[in-house]
């Protein structure tokens, strides 16, 4: 819109709402649908051409979308100077909007994971060596993350159902990746730098084989399974995500047990009971990613309506993202590895 058509476009829905005689918020609401509803009759008709700046037309929104979101502000500024409930809409707080982003903050915070991430890739490619036999499954950990912070910032500077899909797919990739690495690791899957298998022949070779079918199979019934029904099911993906991060996370915690506690075998030419000095990372991670998962929990209206719980969730898996990326070079130059590679 112009900047004369949208004024107008305020003004009526601020006249709207001050002759409201209930202000109850929500998509749902009375008030709130009446006012999209006018709204859009009075200016994104045909004689009212939709005007919309570059940026607003970049990130596709619609005349439409402007109503909605004029009409969310104005409902939640009646909300917090009544002292009443603020609710979600469409099924997100209401935020502020910046350069045409529907949650600048997520946005940034997504782009702050990113360069961790991409910083990762490139530490693991400059200091482990190329003969490493987990070094390809580090770097293809790297890969996938990077692609789903990619998505996770389009996602929210514009939630449409392509954007949505694609974050969402991008993030179980990359946590049925992290699981998928981890049992090679943990349980010696690999090949080393001669291409030989580095615990018994055959068997293990098997086993590799069926673990990388069983997450291949996993991902595309998960993802065929998500794009297949009517209406996305939101609880069966987060169900989802978590049960195969928690797996993630226990799996590493055998990892950190005590050198008493011998359940894995860290390294094949070292006895079980050989425990590095840095084996408690992985458990100080998995405390750490607990605690920045149960912001999730908290979900309150966003703070001056811009940060929100899922803001801040983002924000501090940046800096644990780091710390694991330094914890798998630190197991990747162990002496327990020289062993294996002749």
């Amino acid at each position: 819109m112009s900047i004369g058509r949208f004024t107008q476009c305020w003004l009526f829905v601020i006249l709207f709402a001050a002759t409201a005689a209930y202000a109850s918020s929500g998509d749902r609401a009375d008030i709130y649908t009446s006012c999209v509803s006018l709204c859009s009759k009075r200016f994104c008709g045909e004689s009212s051409p939709n005007q919309l700046s570059l940026l607003l037309r970049l990130t596709r929104w619609t005349c439409t979308d402007e109503c909605r979101y004029g009409c969310m502000h104005l409902i939640t500024d009646q909300a917090i100077e009544q002292g009443t409930k603020i609710h979600q809409y469409h099924g997100k707080w209401p935020f502020w909007r910046f350069a045409g982003m529907q949650e600048p903050a997520s946005v940034a915070f997504s782009l702050f994971n990113l360069v961790y991430h991409v910083k990762g890739f490139t530490e693991i490619q400059a200091r482990v060596p190329d003969g490493h036999p987990m070094k390809r499954y580090y770097l293809g950990f790297a890969l996938v993350s990077i692609n789903a912070w990619i998505w996770s910032s389009v996602f929210h500077t514009r939630d449409l159902p392509t954007t949505e899909k694609l974050d969402y797919f991008s993030a179980a990739a990359a946590i049925l990746y992290a699981i998928y690495y981890t049992v090679v690791r943990l349980f010696h899957l690999y090949r080393d730098d001669r291409d030989r298998l580095t615990n018994l022949e055959s068997q293990p070779r098997i086993i590799y084989k069926l673990w990388t079918a069983i997450c291949v199979t996993l991902f595309i019934g998960h993802v065929s399974y998500l794009t297949l029904l009517p209406r996305f099911d939101y609880t069966y993906n987060m169900a989802f995500n978590l049960i195969i991060g928690m797996m993630h996370n226990l799996l590493w915690l055998l990892y950190s047990l005590p050198s008493s506690v011998q359940l894995i075998r860290r390294f094949p030419s070292r006895p079980r009971s050989y425990r590095p000095t840095y084996a408690n990372k992985p458990g100080i991670f998995v405390l750490l990613m607990t605690a920045a998962t149960s912001l999730e929990l908290l979900d309150f209206p966003p703070v001056l309506r811009i940060i929100d719980a899922h803001s801040l969730w983002h924000l501090a898996t940046a800096p644990i993202a780091a710390l694991w990326y330094e914890f798998l070079i630190e197991d990747s130059l162990d002496d327990g590895w020289r062993g294996q590679r002749k």
